[in-house]
């Protein structure tokens, strides 16, 4: 038997879009390449929040990592990296690898980033670039869009770069309204698509900026890599089948179709609501309905404050992590450890994508079937 994905991404990946995949393959020169590429902007833009003449938004045949490593070579020299986990570090890591002066922010995994003490370096001294991210897969700790514009609002020149991996699909981001200049995702989490692309929203200021960047690459060229996709024409060959991929599930998103079934909700009561709102809807609930479980057992998620809405990360209270997992495959399911040094001591769920709430349900039954065993 097959066990359900619900790890932290890649997650499970709807049979209709495995069958857009294997679509027979077309030229990236040509006429319908360009055309998919320029279908995907109106979608992205919404998924985004994020237009023109504030914002451009693309999509590149990368992990999120190579756009992490992307925005810091379209960026100065000086970098204030706010670090609270597993993947706001990596954000640093990189741009230690191409050499920049970087200025580290840590507080402890499952703590929120230190807001407060990055506005205070901020105002004073100077800084190219801010990185931070909005939903730490490693803890399923969450920061918002709006909270970060706010307490990053006043940050000189400094470029604010927003890892987006797990938030991007489960929750509005609005890049525009909350002036975040370059965020940051892959397609294999709420989106519920294979990994393999990596899509992003700039800033006007931050294209004008990379101008003066002295090593942007070639692969990794902001600026190339965005009026490539602007004019449907990728420097290099593009990942057709995953962009075929995107299309249609942005699509049947945009329309709610995907929706339909994976909530208890009547389709009559949320007809004022669009195909987006619904999905953020329903990824709030799931973030919801396993806190909910894990409080009634007395097993918070981590942090204790705002959760992601797709992963939720949690102390076990002492049992042993690795035969737990074993126990949820022999029952259909696959979870994720904790990640570095909560492995032996967390679980992860990744309550993301197409998974219904009846699917999170019948999960969490085996879960505590699982925990009482034990």
């Amino acid at each position: 038997m097959r066990a359900e994905l619900w790890i932290p991404g890649p997650t499970e990946v709807r049979e209709d879009i495995l069958a857009a995949m294997a679509e027979p393959m077309i030229g990236h020169r040509s006429a319908e390449m360009r055309e998919l590429i320029h279908a995907l902007d109106p979608h992205l833009e919404a998924l985004f929040g994020a237009s023109a003449p504030s914002h451009r938004v693309a999509v590149h045949s990368c992990t999120a990592t190579g756009l992490m490593e992307m925005a810091l070579r379209a960026t100065g020299r000086r970098v204030l990296c706010l670090v609270n986990g597993a993947f706001s570090k990596r954000f640093a890591t990189i741009a230690e690898a191409l050499g920049k002066e970087v200025v580290r922010i840590e507080s402890a995994a499952g703590a929120r980033p230190d807001l407060a003490a990055a506005r205070q370096r901020l105002s004073n001294e100077a800084f190219d670039a801010v990185t931070v991210c909005l939903s730490e897969t490693s803890t399923g700790v969450a920061v918002s869009p709006a909270e970060i514009s706010l307490a990053l609002g006043e940050r000189g020149s400094a470029m604010l770069l927003v890892d987006a991996v797990t938030y991007l699909g489960a929750a509005p981001i609005n890049a525009s309204t909350n002036g975040l200049d370059f965020v940051l995702a892959g397609t294999q989490k709420a989106l519920a698509l294979p990994p393999g692309l990596g899509l992003y929203a700039v800033s006007a200021a931050m294209l004008s900026g990379a101008a003066a960047a002295r090593d942007r690459g070639f692969f990794l060229d902001l600026i190339r890599i965005t009026e490539a996709h602007a004019d449907g024409r990728p420097p290099m060959t593009p990942t057709i089948s995953l962009h075929r991929a995107l299309l249609r599930q942005l699509e049947d998103i945009s329309t709610g179709e995907v929706e339909l079934g994976l909530t208890d909700e009547d389709p009559a009561d949320l007809g004022g609501l669009d195909g987006w709102q619904r999905r953020y809807r329903r990824h709030a609930r799931m973030r919801d309905m396993t806190g909910g479980f894990l409080a009634a057992r007395g097993l918070a998620p981590l942090g204790g404050g705002p959760a992601s809405p797709s992963v939720t990360c949690a102390a076990v209270g002492g049992r042993d992590v690795p035969a737990l997992l074993r126990g949820m495959l022999d029952r259909g399911f696959q979870l994720a450890s904790g990640y570095g040094d909560l492995r032996d001591s967390t679980i992860r769920i990744g309550h993301m994508g197409d998974h219904g709430l009846g699917a999170l349900a019948g999960l969490l039954a085996a879960l505590g079937a699982e925990l009482d065993a034990d």
